[in-house]
Protein backbone atom coordinates (compact mmCIF):
# COMPACT_ATOMS: atom_id res chain seq x y z
CA UNK A 1 0.00 0.00 0.00
CA UNK A 2 1.27 3.43 -0.90
CA UNK A 3 1.18 6.29 1.45
CA UNK A 4 0.32 9.86 -0.65
CA UNK A 5 0.88 12.96 1.29
CA UNK A 6 -0.58 16.36 0.21
CA UNK A 7 1.18 19.31 1.39
CA UNK A 8 -0.91 22.64 1.91
CA UNK A 9 -1.56 26.04 3.68
CA UNK A 10 -4.96 25.06 5.22
CA UNK A 11 -6.08 22.09 3.91
CA UNK A 12 -9.88 23.43 3.58
CA UNK A 13 -9.64 22.87 -0.59
CA UNK A 14 -7.12 19.84 -0.64
CA UNK A 15 -9.11 17.84 1.54
CA UNK A 16 -12.05 17.91 -1.11
CA UNK A 17 -9.04 17.11 -3.26
CA UNK A 18 -7.56 13.81 -1.35
CA UNK A 19 -11.20 12.69 -1.64
CA UNK A 20 -11.55 12.62 -5.06
CA UNK A 21 -7.70 11.31 -5.32
CA UNK A 22 -9.01 8.37 -3.19
CA UNK A 23 -12.03 7.88 -5.05
CA UNK A 24 -9.82 8.29 -8.61
CA UNK A 25 -7.72 5.42 -6.71
CA UNK A 26 -10.63 2.95 -5.57
CA UNK A 27 -12.05 3.41 -9.46
CA UNK A 28 -8.59 1.76 -10.58
CA UNK A 29 -8.14 -0.89 -7.78
CA UNK A 30 -5.48 0.99 -6.08
CA UNK A 31 -5.25 0.73 -2.44
CA UNK A 32 -3.60 3.59 -0.95
CA UNK A 33 -3.72 6.15 1.78
CA UNK A 34 -3.82 9.53 0.96
CA UNK A 35 -3.98 12.64 3.63
CA UNK A 36 -3.52 16.56 3.61
CA UNK A 37 -1.52 18.46 5.99
CA UNK A 38 -1.22 22.05 6.30
CA UNK A 39 3.64 22.55 5.60
CA UNK A 40 3.94 22.68 9.36
CA UNK A 41 2.95 19.48 10.12
CA UNK A 42 4.67 18.08 7.01
CA UNK A 43 7.93 17.24 8.83
CA UNK A 44 6.22 14.79 11.72
CA UNK A 45 4.97 11.98 8.76
CA UNK A 46 7.69 11.96 6.57
CA UNK A 47 8.77 8.41 7.67
CA UNK A 48 5.43 7.63 7.01
CA UNK A 49 5.05 8.48 3.20
CA UNK A 50 6.06 7.60 0.10
CA UNK A 51 5.61 10.57 -1.87
CA UNK A 52 4.65 14.21 -1.32
CA UNK A 53 2.45 16.75 -3.28
CA UNK A 54 2.31 20.32 -2.63
CA UNK A 55 -0.23 22.50 -3.35
CA UNK A 56 0.53 25.06 -5.58
CA UNK A 57 -0.25 27.81 -2.58
CA UNK A 58 2.60 26.38 -1.19
CA UNK A 59 5.07 25.66 -4.36
CA UNK A 60 7.17 28.34 -2.83
CA UNK A 61 8.57 25.83 0.18
CA UNK A 62 9.21 22.88 -2.29
CA UNK A 63 13.09 23.08 -1.81
CA UNK A 64 12.74 22.92 2.31
CA UNK A 65 10.70 20.04 1.54
CA UNK A 66 12.80 18.08 -0.76
CA UNK A 67 15.78 18.61 1.74
CA UNK A 68 13.58 16.81 4.42
CA UNK A 69 12.45 14.32 2.17
CA UNK A 70 15.81 13.52 1.55
CA UNK A 71 17.23 13.33 4.87
CA UNK A 72 14.60 10.77 5.46
CA UNK A 73 15.67 7.68 7.79
CA UNK A 74 14.01 5.44 5.55
CA UNK A 75 15.41 7.06 2.76
CA UNK A 76 14.49 10.00 0.40
CA UNK A 77 11.13 10.15 -1.39
CA UNK A 78 9.90 12.30 -4.48
CA UNK A 79 8.33 15.75 -3.75
CA UNK A 80 6.39 17.61 -6.90
CA UNK A 81 3.96 20.37 -6.85
CA UNK A 82 0.18 19.85 -8.21
CA UNK A 83 -0.32 21.32 -11.83
CA UNK A 84 -2.33 24.66 -11.10
CA UNK A 85 -4.87 23.43 -13.14
CA UNK A 86 -5.66 20.54 -11.89
CA UNK A 87 -5.51 21.60 -8.17
CA UNK A 88 -7.73 24.53 -9.56
CA UNK A 89 -10.23 21.53 -11.28
CA UNK A 90 -9.76 19.40 -8.30
CA UNK A 91 -9.25 17.10 -10.83
CA UNK A 92 -8.57 13.64 -8.48
CA UNK A 93 -7.61 11.18 -11.12
CA UNK A 94 -5.14 13.18 -12.59
CA UNK A 95 -3.12 14.41 -9.65
CA UNK A 96 -3.55 10.55 -8.41
CA UNK A 97 -1.90 9.63 -11.86
CA UNK A 98 0.76 12.24 -10.91
CA UNK A 99 1.41 11.09 -7.41
CA UNK A 100 1.78 7.07 -9.00
CA UNK A 101 4.24 8.65 -11.84
CA UNK A 102 6.41 10.27 -8.93
CA UNK A 103 6.27 6.53 -7.04
CA UNK A 104 7.24 4.69 -10.45
CA UNK A 105 4.02 2.90 -10.56
CA UNK A 106 2.58 4.07 -13.86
Amino acid sequence: MRTILLVCSAGMSTSLLVTKMEQAAKDEGVECKIFALPFSDAPRVLEEVDCILLGPQVRFQKAEIEKLAAGRKAGPIPVDVIDMRDYGTMNGEKVFHTALKLLGDE
